[in-house]
Order: structure tokens, then C-alpha cells, then sequence
């Protein structure tokens, strides 16, 4: 398909013949698709959207999915910030690069390189960029515009996916990040952490029905930092249109039972925290982030949503004119939208109408 035919059915939200093709495969893996169209406003627009797609260069050419790498986890850290250092791993002083030194030490003491991780099972994904969260030993590393609730200023907040987990209480330091790893990130824990612990950091489940994550990295690619706070606006809109509370900065959860606590004690931890998730999955409440860089920062605006049930569906061209789509099929009906995807995690759901079914 040509770039002028791919730009084109960018702008009118149609399904070109490339993305039918990817329809027909995701349907085939048992992942609920939609074939409904990502725009859903007219072109020209009038919506009043701020399409800031003609401000910048995205790459319409190469084939998005199969951009993603696969990770088991991703690990979200405590900044105040929506910019950082264009390496946030190689940050002096930061949990993002305490914790890329601990984890590649842990990856090599394994029979991983650094940075990588060994595979730990999973099958070859259906289509590329399509992974379970059990396929790899990845940690990936990012830096989020949330702020820390602990009352040490030296310590961090930190956001677990697929977990669908708040840590606090984690020190800025090299002791710090290997406390948080071997509470939480090991890659032979299941979403619970460690069995046995004797740290200080406490935990809870993440209260919201879906968690949209937005790079705005402005030091790693201008792109990404003009498309996040106009789709921040653009999902609180269309979300509250639909009854949806959202918010923009973690709920400081402090004040809540730790899993330590409550769930932790219970004579089936596992299926409390299912439970516990179910319950939230209910609550029609949406945590925007703005994050650092993901990856694929030529396909801005990047997106990332997260459900309690444990699956990431990457997004990349995203405009304001594709929100409305993404907001009714894919956050409420739980239904990816082929022609926009970059890949995703634990999207196979055999006997499931949408990713949010249980």
C-alpha cells in the first residue's frame, strides 16, 4: 500500500486492505477485534479536534505491528514529570537506572543478557508484536508523570503491569531497587511477588478500570511530547462523555489496607486478588499517565491501555480524531482496533466477546 494511500485511510479512519488482513488473523487467534472504523468524526472534522497530525512527521510507511517488544513486566516509577533525560536508565541518582543495573545483575546470574532475559515459556505469538506475559524474562522501565504518596520524600511510588499492582515505599537506591525486585519483579512470581518477605514497601491493587499511558518524552522525540497532552484531553472528554471518573495523578492510596495486610492473609491470596480486580474492572474509572519513551516514537501518538484482567493493547498514529473509537471499543467493549495496532499482551481470550470478559 502505497504512503499516500496509507496517510489517507489514516485521515478517514477506514480499514485499508493491510489492516483486514490483520482483522482476519486476530479473529483467527482469538482476540476480540472490531471492525468499526478508528475515526469516528468526519473529515474535514467538526468536532473542534486539535489534529496535530499535519504538525509533525509519522512514519505512515512501515508496518506498526510487531513494533513492540515483548516484556513480562513493565514497571512505571514515581517522577512529578511529563520530560526526563533522554536515557532514563542511565539517569545519575534515579530507581530507573538503580533498578536496569539490578535487573540486568539478576538477568546475567540466569543465563540472560542484559536488558533481555531468558524466554520462560509461551508459545511463537500469532502475529508479531502479540506476546504472553509469561513468553519473556523482560523487565521494561519507564518513568511516569505520577507522583510518590510515601512520606519519604527519597522514596518511590511504583506502578506493576500486568500486574495491575502500586508499590510504595521504595528507596531511591541501589537497595531500593533490589528490594523492589525481589519483592515483586522477579520473573518467577506470579502477580502476588514473593511468598516470604521481610522488606518495608507496601502494596495494593491499582484502583482503575483501565489505565491509558501516554508517551510524552519530549527530550527522546519532540513528536511524542505535542501528542500527549492533547490526547490526555481528548480520553478525559470522550471518557466522562461516557459517565467514566478519570484521573491524571495516582489516587494516593495510603490510607487503604495493604495487600500485606488484608489480602496477603486471607487462606487464598490468588483468588482474592481476582476478586479484589473483578470489583474494580466495574468501577468505569480511567488513570492517564504520561510516560516515558516505549518505543516507536516515529508512530506518535503512542499509546498503552492496561485492564485489570492483565492485557496491554499498544496503539501508534493515534490522533483526536481516533479517541472516540478507542474510548467506545476498545476501553468499554474491550475490542482492539486493527489498523492502528502495534501489538499487545495477553489479548488471546478463546470464549471471550472483549478483553475486559473474565
Amino acid at each position: 500500500m502505497s504512503v499516500l494511500a496509507k496517510f489517507k485511510a489514516f485521515l478517514s479512519g477506514s480499514l485499508p486492505p493491510d489492516a483486514q488482513k490483520v482483522y482476519e488473523d486476530l479473529r483467527a487467534a482469538d482476540i476480540p477485534v472490531s471492525d468499526a472504523a478508528c475515526r469516528s468524526c468526519p473529515d474535514p472534522c467538526d468536532q473542534d479536534h486539535d489534529d496535530y497530525s499535519r504538525r509533525i512527521s509519522v512514519d505512515m510507511e512501515s508496518d506498526m505491528l510487531g513494533s513492540v517488544k515483548p516484556y513480562r513486566r513493565q514497571v512505571l516509577i514515581s517522577t512529578g514529570q511529563s520530560d526526563w533525560a533522554k536515557e532514563v536508565t542511565e539517569a545519575e541518582g534515579t530507581l530507573a537506572t538503580f533498578l536496569s543495573s539490578v535487573n540486568d545483575e539478576h538477568r546475567l546470574k540466569n543465563g540472560g543478557a542484559p536488558g533481555k532475559g531468558p524466554k520462560i515459556g509461551g508459545g511463537r505469538p500469532p502475529l508479531p508484536g502479540l506476546f504472553t506475559s509469561n513468553g519473556s524474562g523482560r523487565l521494561s522501565i519507564q518513568n511516569g508523570s505520577h507522583r510518590s504518596f510515601s512520606e519519604d520524600p527519597s522514596h518511590e511510588t511504583v506502578i506493576v503491569f500486568p500486574d495491575f499492582k502500586v508499590i510504595a515505599d521504595v528507596p531511591r537506591s541501589p537497595a531500593g531497587a533490589e528490594m523492589l525486585w525481589t519483592a515483586a519483579l522477579d520473573p518467577s512470581y506470579g502477580k502476588l511477588g514473593a511468598e516470604s518477605r521481610s522488606d518495608s514497601v507496601r502494596s495494593w491493587a491499582l484502583p482503575y478500570s483501565s489505565v491509558i499511558l501516554l508517551c510524552s518524552h519530549k527530550r527522546r522525540d519532540k513528536r511524542c511530547s505535542i501528542a500527549a497532552p492533547i490526547l490526555e484531553k481528548t480520553f478525559t472528554r470522550y471518557l466522562e462523555h461516557e459517565g467514566w471518573a478519570v484521573h491524571t495523578e495516582l489516587e494516593d492510596l495510603s490510607g487503604n489496607p495493604t495487600m500485606e495486610s488484608s489480602l496477603m492473609k486471607s487462606a487464598d491470596p490468588e483468588s482474592a486478588f481476582t476478586e479484589q480486580l473483578r470489583a474494580i474492572g466495574e468501577e468505569r474509572k480511567a488513570l492517564i499517565l504520561r510516560i516515558s519513551h516505549m518505543g516507536g516514537h516515529k508512530f506518535a501518538g503512542n499509546v498503552i491501555i492496561y485492564n485489570p484482567q492483565g492485557t496491554s493493547v499498544w496503539y501508534g498514529r493515534i490522533t483526536p480524531h481516533d479517541v472516540e473509537s478507542i474510548v467506545k471499543n476498545t476501553i468499554m467493549n474491550g475490542q482492539v482496533l486493527p489498523a492502528v495496532l502495534r501489538g499487545g499482551m495477553n489479548l488471546a481470550r478463546p470464549g471471550c466477546k472483549g478483553l475486559n470478559d473474565w
